[in-house]
């Protein structure tokens, strides 16, 4: 049991939860604070940019830091979630460096969760996702059809194998119980 939780796929696995549920926690209340008052955020940090339509870049901004966040925290396109927030924290970044220049304390917060989204971005969602979960159970699914394939070029063959024995589908939680503790019960 303690080599199971020493090994390096389940560390691996569940430090990109912390890292995906924390980043996602701590990020979500910016993207609600620019919609709390959109035209103080547009006036404060899109118009310097001199970006054209400040207030609908606002609410880009403002959405993929909530949409962004919360796909990073159940694991569901997270790649897309950690890109959208990789693009506005760039922006974030940028804003930074022309308003304030190399200011430190401006820069920390943003290039941690630009680390942050980067790294998840880079390396998926880890075991412990939705989007893990999807891909098991259409690699079963997809097993499955070519086990039925499998089985009727046999049977076309001359030769009798059990359609029962190629078909035997337990239902989803007892495929996930299967497959989600896969890795760590080797």
């Amino acid at each position: 049991m303690l080599s199971t939780i020493l090994t390096k796929s389940f560390s691996k696995d569940t430090a990109l939860l912390i890292l995906r549920v924390i980043t996602g926690t701590v990020l979500i209340h910016h993207g609600f604070e620019k919609l709390a008052n959109i035209d103080n955020f547009a006036d404060a940090f899109v118009r310097p940019l001199h970006l054209p339509f400040p207030i609908f870049l606002s609410y880009v901004a403002a959405f993929s830091e909530i949409g962004g966040s919360w796909l990073l925290i159940l694991g569901l396109a997270t790649r897309f979630g950690a890109l959208a927030i990789v693009g506005t924290i760039s922006v974030a970044i940028y804003h930074a460096l022309v308003t304030s220049g190399f200011n430190i304390f401006l820069l920390e917060l943003l290039l941690l969760y630009f680390a942050s989204a980067t790294s998840i971005a880079l390396t998926g969602p880890g075991d412990f996702s939705i989007d893990e979960v999807i891909i098991r159970v259409l690699r079963s699914e997809s097993a499955e059809e070519d086990i039925q394939e499998t089985v009727k070029t046999k049977a076309n063959n001359g030769k009798s194998i059990s359609q029962e024995d190629s078909t035997n589908k337990g239902g989803i939680f007892q495929f996930l119980q299967a497959n989600l503790l896969s890795d760590t019960s080797n």
